[in-house]
């Protein structure tokens, strides 16, 4: 999706739902950015110590390797709802009403297929990794401190999950769009002329 968009809402179930997963997808977000935020620190504390002391924060590649897919996976349905994501908005700027709708629809449906063959692969990994006979129920652990690798294995499919329902609801709003014809849907990121985007950066840099 453009990275210039807005998404409308109104009193429709199709709009609350839309709404109610945007918090969700928030909060996963949020717990990305404090994943990135927590790296820092570590990085500050084992620089820290390998300049100090000699003695470096130990297992601090294998906390690294848990904290990537929270950076990587969790904010990827919020992105997905704001328009975040990187796509070719010269050729699809040049579609209009019924011949855009459908389009975002098919593309919407390929990325949701993708997903579902993700989300299916990403919890056959997870479930090699996880065993409720094992110690601390994993089977693999990192190298360096033995961390148990399912967490960050869990992840990946509880991310494309949320994701996944994104992709169904935006598929719900493009065929609502594509039947009524209508030039501004619900729940779905809508592309911004260059006014538009000017005045709101105007408004956020004036405070």
């Amino acid at each position: 999706m453009a990275s210039n968009s807005s998404v409308l809402t109104d009193d429709s179930l199709l709009s609350k739902l839309d709404q109610r997963l945007y918090k969700l997808e928030s909060f996963f977000a949020l717990l990305s950015g404090l994943a990135v935020f927590s790296l820092m620190i570590l990085a500050v504390i084992s620089v820290t110590g390998r300049h100090s002391i000699n003695q470096p924060l130990p297992g601090y590649v294998d906390w690294i390797e848990q904290a990537m897919p929270l950076i990587a996976f969790m904010g990827v349905a919020y992105t997905q709802r704001d328009g975040g994501h990187i796509r070719m908005d010269i050729l699809v700027s040049f579609l209009k009403g019924r011949s855009l709708w459908i389009v975002e629809f098919i593309t919407a449906f390929l990325m949701l297929a993708v997903m579902l063959l993700i989300i299916w692969g990403s919890w056959a990994h997870f479930g090699r990794s996880f065993d409720f006979n094992a110690p601390m129920w994993s089977r693999d652990s990192s190298m360096d401190i033995a961390l148990p690798l399912w967490p960050a294995k869990l992840l990946a499919p509880v991310a494309f999950s949320v994701l996944a329902l994104r992709l169904a609801l935006q598929l719900v709003a493009y065929a609502r769009a594509f039947i009524e014809n209508t030039d501004s849907p619900v729940a779905v990121p809508l592309i911004e002329d260059a006014a538009t985007q000017a005045a709101k950066e105007a408004d956020t840099v004036s405070g």
